[in-house]
């Protein structure tokens, strides 16, 4: 059994590191001074394959526990996959088949200890106490709540009002997820704040059980590259932690100077003290893309290891090198307003094309980088706090700085 040796405060001063919630502090507190290993808990439905950051937001707070000394159980919902999470959604999710869930739980088996530590991750799958239930075990489950408890949460409610159907068997999955928290006896649980409702649940259904309740700790969603919206394959604005080394990097350096913070908070294992003194060094004149290269050294050898870190680097500084960017560069202060710039807005103003149609048909040819990557998504927003390095074709450059 690991031994808990970092003091309670210290203990909660890194679990409390980027989350939203805490539900409840004094309860964690208490649980920590007791100076056991507590039962950490998070789940993923393998409805999709493959991880990119955002997911890796619980998995980088779990790894954090993990360090701390507590025993963490990866669980993956194949059950609850089947039914579909209703979180978030207008429409009833078509459910997927257990081939499906099992051949996407396979890749979230493959590749999530690239960042948990496989030797002290519990991994579990919540078909093994659903599978053996009868349908009279469910109907008791279902009794625990009522239909005007579930209406209280905010997607059913949005729906209901709407005159949008909700199928019976999505008011089951919150009592699922919950009953998850029963079968483990999770001292803590993690999720995105989109889950809070059925994080909660477990609470209660751990009280129905008598069980203590769980702690419910709550991480924000992740914005994606463009600064604004949550990190998403279907907006195109991830990094996958398949991506190549090289383009991993390349990905990391080009996100905004105040987005960094965001990704080093909930992202980076370095300590609170560390990415401190990071940020008054930057305020004291720093350039951010030195922190913005640890970052990026950091995420790239987490998922591919030291050597293609130093490698993603050396070929990063290399395209700076070969297009010789002259010693006489202008500086650009662009006002970007709250909605941000797309780079062919941002280009004209910084007077590198004379019309965004012109930097849209460059854009089209491959001939507008910007920090020595290529940029072909003539939609991506540029918000303010970005600091970028702009070239179109072999000779016009600028660096610019959106306020």
């Amino acid at each position: 059994m690991p031994t808990i040796t970092t003091p309670a405060e210290a203990q909660l001063a890194l679990i409390e590191r980027g989350a939203v919630d805490l539900i409840s502090r004094a309860d964690l507190a208490e649980r920590l001074r007791a100076g056991r290993p507590l039962r950490v808990k998070a789940g993923f439905d393998p409805t999709a394959p493959d991880l990119h950051l955002g997911h890796t937001v619980l998995l980088t707070k779990l790894r954090q526990f993990q360090e701390l000394g507590h025993h963490v159980i990866f669980l993956i919902g194949d059950f609850t996959g089947m039914i579909g999470d209703p979180t978030g959604k207008s429409t009833t999710r078509p459910p997927l088949t257990r081939e499906q869930v099992a051949a996407n739980a396979e890749t979230y088996r493959q590749q999530v200890f690239k960042v948990l530590d496989a030797a002290r991750t519990e991994v579990a799958f919540n078909s093994t106490w659903f599978d053996p239930m009868s349908a009279a075990d469910m109907i008791r489950l279902a009794g625990t709540h009522t239909v005007a408890r579930m209406l209280e949460r905010d997607d059913f409610s949005k729906r209901y009002k709407g005159g949008l159907p909700i199928a019976i068997h999505e008011f089951l999955y919150p009592l699922v997820q919950g009953y998850d928290s029963v079968a483990l006896r999770a001292d803590v649980e993690l999720g995105g704040t989109d889950q809070t409702f059925n994080l909660l649940m477990g609470r209660e259904l751990q009280r129905h059980c008598g069980q203590a309740p769980q702690v419910v700790l709550t991480m924000p969603l992740l914005e994606g590259l463009d600064g604004v919206n949550k990190m998403s394959k279907s907006l195109g604005n991830y990094i996958a932690i398949t991506d190549a080394p090289d383009d991993m990097f390349g990905k990391l350096m080009s996100v905004s100077d105040e987005l960094m913070w965001r990704y080093l908070d909930l992202l980076s294992l370095q300590s609170t003290a560390v990415i401190a003194t990071w940020r008054r060094e930057v305020e004291a004149g720093r350039n951010p893309r030195d922190v913005k290269v640890e970052l990026g050294r950091e995420i790239v050898a987490r998922f591919h290891g030291d050597a293609a870190a130093v490698k993603a680097i050396e070929a990063f500084d290399a395209r700076f090198r070969r297009d010789e960017v002259p010693d006489d560069l202008p500086e650009l202060d662009i006002a970007a307003g709250p909605a941000g710039l797309s780079m062919p807005q941002l280009l004209k103003a910084a007077g590198l094309v004379a019309s965004t149609s012109e930097a849209m048909r460059l854009m089209g040819q491959g001939a507008v980088k910007m920090d020595g990557e290529r940029m072909e998504d003539k939609a991506r927003l540029l918000v303010p706090g970005t600091t970028a390095l702009l070239q179109v074709g072999k000779r016009r450059f600028a660096r610019v700085r959106l306020g």
